[in-house]
């Protein structure tokens, strides 16, 4: 079969392949309406060491996932009230959309039920240690106190269910495990400046589904104009998942936009500038679109979903993709014109298979990190380079023949500025310079420093923030990030490990560390506790003798009242179990504290509230020496995952520099230094660059290094096909791709997430760099050592 008609019969193939690629896209986007993921924490490292440990983050991360919570405030309460209500009044008219908590007297009357059948175990541990060191005539004084005094504290039910005030102390010391309080119907909480109405509401549409912030964000905005409306001083503060998905969706969707549009742009000037015609953009265009239709296709049936920092990530797919297009045009520009296109293609196949490999290893040093979203980034942009460059190969030769195009005066002028170009040459000049770079490299890298703050990932904007701090401090609310995870055998010896952990954090309470603590024993105690106490009040309160009989004296009552409110005590200290407790709608805010039968055993979580960042260190040792207690902070964790990948990472592109060094050696022979040497050079004269600018090395920078790597030796390899200087073809091939790399990866470094913009600087410097240093390398003229070996 003759070249061209193979050709024809392999663009045909292709052809078919993109005709599958666009109907499975139509079905995915049209059919199944497909939407990126936004969960930030599907880019975050699983824990793979411990999954009882990561399933405790999990829960606490689901557990306020779906809340959104909302503080109506102004200075006078009656303002808040009805700014509240018309703002309840917007939600309640989508009950499909939202679940709010109501608030009355029914129901503060059931969250007491079940504690009142248990109440004699329901012990404070000031009160624990009272009966244990107080005389008689205290408990005397303290029920006569109850009794007669108008402030004896809150009476929950008759007297004599409670004569020494032990279950109405029990309640108040959990009411104080948050501020909020019932008021008029409503959940109340204030602080010197406004009094708010608090509005807890669960979402019943996922937080993260974009098709749900579209529908929840412009309602809550109605129905705060709504509240402010009837108090036009009411504040308002609300916090929650949704509204940091939503505003990380917007942000990436416009950031993918400003980098999609602007390469397009850049390739589109480009190629009019270099070829006068609107064919070669087509097929540049056409080559980026299928790349990325295939990348989305297979990720789908690889992953299942497409995050949408995936996408982000890959519409700087368009400043690689285009690298092998521009190399066949700029070639097909130069060559003879009795040359055909599929002659052509043969000779440049070699030079492309490589640099198609090289970019394949940068991007998928991406995958050897533990970051699901960038292994879902490095897989989509190696398939899109896969199948961009497949449609130069199967289409570029059919539809480009000899005399297709014409150069512009640009072309004709750059190409000029290459004999200007100086060349490496051992001698005096070289060594100076060569010096001279690795000193001002040694500083500009020794000033480098080191940032592995996983809140670099995103950047979340200041009145979310704001609120964010506000809501918490009103609400005294713990972090979900910062904990201790409390594991046994058994249930009972998880709560057992709780309560020798509270020990340890109520010393922390009074040194304010922390201003207090949720846990699961604090409402369900050991059932060794529950013994313990039981047999603690028979001896202190309700034996014969004690301060019951005492009591009855003085309040003139008999023998049988005695008898009557001693079986009432004691009917009332049957152990209260765990599963009695969550079964209840009262155990409904604190169920994220339990994780149950987990990892052949079981776990709870001890959430800690108002922890103060400058001890928490301190705080972390509480558990120190407990069996089964475990300090959880997952920022530091992630962040330590991050700096060793920051060094494990640096020594993989080291190693991929080599594994690339022994892939070019049997073609390039003893110019395989030249090619990959500009890309060495400009990798360390970036960290310099970035030393000097008082830059913070992250895991980001190391990878944009590794993805230069595959980036610049196509220009190493572009440079060395054709190693005489007065062949300008590789020369325009070079420029032209640096450009538009600059353009898309250079685009990221106004991504408003560090992360992004740290991975954008480093690709700009260094495909800068790469390309003004490559031609330095190239040979002076054909010589022997030009001609492949």
């Amino acid at each position: 079969m003759k070249p061209m008609a193979r050709a024809k019969s392999l663009a045909l193939l292709w052809a078919v392949v993109v005709g599958l690629l666009l109907g499975h896209n139509a079905y995915l986007w049209l059919v199944k309406r497909i939407v990126p993921d936004t969960d930030i924490m599907a880019l975050l490292p699983t824990q793979e060491r411990d999954p009882v440990l990561q399933q405790s983050f999990t829960h606490m991360v689901d557990a306020a996932q779906q809340r959104l919570v909302v503080l109506v405030g102004a200075a006078d309460w009656n303002d808040a009230k009805r700014a509240a209500d018309a703002y309840s009044a917007v939600l309640a008219a989508r009950p499909e959309l939202f679940e709010a908590t109501a608030v009355n007297e029914q129901t503060q009357a059931d969250w007491l039920t079940l504690f009142q059948q248990h109440r004699l175990v329901l012990l404070t541990a000031q009160q624990e240690g009272q009966l244990r060191t107080q005389p008689a005539a205290f408990w005397l004084q303290s029920a006569l106190s109850k009794l007669y005094s108008p402030f004896g504290g809150p009476k929950l039910g008759a007297w004599q269910d409670d004569p020494f005030g032990l279950f109405s102390g029990w309640v108040q010391e959990r009411a104080l495990e948050t501020p909020v309080r019932p008021r008029d119907g409503h959940l109340f909480v204030a602080d010197d400046k406004a009094q708010y109405v608090l509005l807890p509401l669960t979402l019943k549409v996922p937080a993260l589904s974009m098709t749900a912030q579209e529908t929840v964000l412009p309602l809550l905005a109605r129905a705060g104009a709504a509240a402010r409306q009837a108090a036009p001083a009411a504040q308002l503060i609300q916090a929650g998942v949704i509204l940091h998905a939503a505003n990380a969706s917007g942000q990436a969707s416009g950031e993918m936009s400003t980098i999609g549009i602007g390469s397009l742009t850049g390739i589109v000037l480009l190629m009019w500038f270099a070829f006068h015609s609107f064919k070669p953009i087509g097929l540049i265009l056409l080559s980026i679109f299928i790349g990325c239709l295939g990348s989305l296709s297979l990720c789908w049936l690889l992953f299942e979903r497409i995050h949408l920092m995936t996408l982000v990530f890959g519409a700087s797919l368009i400043g690689v993709a285009q690298d092998y297009g521009i190399y066949f045009l700029s070639n097909r520009l130069g060559a003879d014109d009795k040359l055909d296109s599929p002659a052509l293609l043969k000779r440049l196949l070699p030079g492309l298979s490589l640099t198609l490999l090289a970019a394949v290893i940068g991007y998928m040093g991406l995958a050897l990190t533990p970051f699901p979203g960038l292994r879902q980034m490095a897989v989509f942009s190696a398939l899109g380079l896969v199948f961009a460059w497949l449609t130069v190969v199967f289409w570029f030769p059919v539809l480009i023949g000899p005399r297709a195009l014409k150069s512009g005066p640009l072309v004709r002028r750059y190409g000029a500025a290459l004999a200007r170009w100086p060349l490496l040459r051992l001698n005096r000049a070289t060594l100076v310079a060569a010096a001279l770079f690795a000193l001002a490299a040694g500083v500009g890298i020794g000033r480098l420093g080191a940032n592995d703050d996983i809140r670099l990932l995103q950047n979340p904007s200041k009145h979310l923030i704001a609120d964010q701090i506000k809501l918490s401090k009103l609400l005294d609310a713990p972090t979900p990030v910062q904990y201790f995870l409390v594991r046994g055998a058994s249930a009972e010896l998880v709560l057992q490990r709780e309560e020798a952990l509270k020990l340890r954090l109520d010393p922390l309470i009074a040194g304010r560390g922390i201003s207090g603590y949720q846990a699961m024993s604090n409402w369900v105690p050991s059932a060794r506790t529950q013994a313990a106490r039981l047999a603690l009040l028979e001896a202190k309160l309700l034996q014969d003798g004690g301060p019951l009989a005492d009591l009855a004296g003085q309040t003139g009552a008999g023998a049988d009242w005695i008898d009557a409110t001693r079986a009432g005590l004691r009917a009332a200290g049957t152990p209260l179990t765990l599963d009695d407790f969550l079964r209840t709608p009262a155990s409904e805010p604190w169920r994220h504290l339990w994780l149950g039968h987990t990892g052949g055993g079981y776990a709870s979580i001890v959430a800690l509230r108002g922890l103060d960042g400058k001890r928490a260190a301190q705080v972390s040792q509480a558990g120190a020496g407990i069996d089964g207690v475990q300090w959880v902070d997952k920022v530091a964790e992630i962040s330590s995952v991050l700096g060793r990948y920051r060094q494990y990472m640096g020594w993989v592109v080291l190693g991929a520099y080599a594994v690339v060094f022994a892939l070019l050696l049997p073609r390039y022979r003893r110019r395989t230094w030249r090619v990959l040497a500009p890309t060495a050079l400009a990798s360390v004269a970036t960290l310099a660059l970035l030393g000097f600018a008082g830059q913070n090395l992250q895991l980001f920078h190391v990878l944009a290094l590794m993805l230069l790597l595959g980036v610049g030796v196509d220009y190493g390899i572009f440079m060395q096909e054709h190693p005489d200087r007065r062949d300008h073809t590789p020369w325009l091939a070079v420029g032209m791709s640096a450009a538009n790399t600059i353009l898309s990866f250079g685009l990221l470094g106004l991504s408003k997430t560090p992360a992004l913009q740290a991975f954008g600087l480093t690709m700009l410097l260094g495909t800068a760099l790469v390309w003004l240093v490559v031609p330095c390398f190239a040979s002076s003229s054909s010589s022997s050592e030009s001609r492949h070996d």
